[in-house]
């Protein structure tokens, strides 16, 4: 049988895939690497462990992979539109995941490959929702000299960068960004994250674990594809963002308490959107990342308002390689 291409797919169809086994080990194991936050870490705490988000979406990725992608014609994605984590993940869960075929288009600038809108529902072995995603990949078409069909599908929005408030250079407001109370955070506030280097083991362990396309672990099929090169998975440079972040955030909050400020601990976020991968990360690169507060308003749950912010990271050269918004939240005073 040939692989699945962009003329496969057809607006409105659903597929049913995957049996992911969730362990304790491999929570506790990639909490370790990317998001050591205590409630994926500490088994004793109350309400018991949870996976985190960046994980879910790797086991998301890995479910894909087996269930269409490893017999496909697919490119990567340039991104995603929007995750929710709706439900936390635990230990002994089963996860599966089912495709809503939202649209279709074919790229103008490169009509070898067209893009297929696709919202993911995860759910547990009792059929509950654990997170919604929303993303485009790219499939290779079996024709690129085809005429083009018509898009399908609505157009994605796009985000009014105008909106966008100034970023401040004081350092005291930078440490707003990880104030301990709501009314303390400043929008504006910009705090830089530190650097991770893509070293070639890690970039093989993590795609192997989780995204093992052929761009992502094979130096000759990297070489042929739209690459050239081996490169790392989105989801890797992602879950590297997060560890940036919360190293960040745990030094900042150890600062103020020596100097008897007090501290609180994170709290799950509900997501995420307009996560974009611009350029491919490759061995020994060097991203460093960055954390903008774009607003902030209150939240529905009680005692604890919503931070926006902006993630971006850089490639040594400079050159925009990650951008994510996402949202937080903080314990409001009184």
């Amino acid at each position: 049988m040939s692989a699945i291409a962009f003329e496969d797919f057809k607006t409105g169809d659903s597929v049913r895939f995957g049996a992911y086994p969730v362990t304790e080990a491999e929570i506790l194991a990639f909490a370790r690497e990317f998001d050591p936050q205590p409630f994926h870490l500490d088994a004793a705490r109350p309400g018991g462990l949870i996976a985190s988000g960046w994980h879910t979406c790797a086991m998301l990725m890995r479910m894909c992979y087996d269930g269409y992608l490893k017999d496909s014609t697919s490119a990567g994605a340039p991104g995603v539109d929007s995750t929710e984590w709706l439900k936390p993940v635990r230990p002994g869960m089963v996860l599966s995941a089912e495709l809503l075929i939202a649209g279709k288009r074919v790229s103008r600038s490169r009509p070898e490959l067209g893009f297929v809108p696709i919202v993911f529902h995860v759910v547990d072995q009792n059929n509950e929702l654990l997170m919604r995603q929303k993303a485009s990949i790219m499939f290779g078409r079996r024709d690129p000299k085809a005429p083009i069909p018509p898009d399908e599908g609505a157009p994605a929005a796009k985000r009014d960068e105008a909106a966008e408030p100034s970023v401040f250079d004081d350092e005291a407001v930078n440490r707003s960004r990880f104030a301990t109370v709501y009314q303390d955070v400043t929008v504006g506030a910009c705090v830089k994250l530190g650097s991770h280097t893509f070293a070639r083991g890690k970039m093989l362990a993590f795609a192997r674990k989780y995204d093992p396309q052929p761009f992502h672990v094979d130096d000759a099929a990297a070489a042929k594809s739209h690459f050239g090169k081996l490169a790392a998975s989105g989801w890797h440079t992602a879950a590297a963002y997060m560890r940036c972040f919360i190293d960040t955030r745990e030094r900042i909050r150890a600062e103020a308490a020596a100097r008897g400020e007090a501290s609180s601990t994170g709290r799950p976020s509900p997501g995420f959107t307009d996560l974009r991968w611009a350029r491919p990360v490759f061995v020994g690169d060097v991203v460093s990342f960055e954390t903008t507060v774009m607003g902030k308003r209150p939240s529905s749950k009680p005692g604890f308002g919503k931070i926006f912010t902006r993630a971006r990271g850089y490639q040594q050269d400079g050159k925009l390689v990650f951008e994510q918004h996402g949202v937080g939240l903080a314990a409001m005073r009184g």
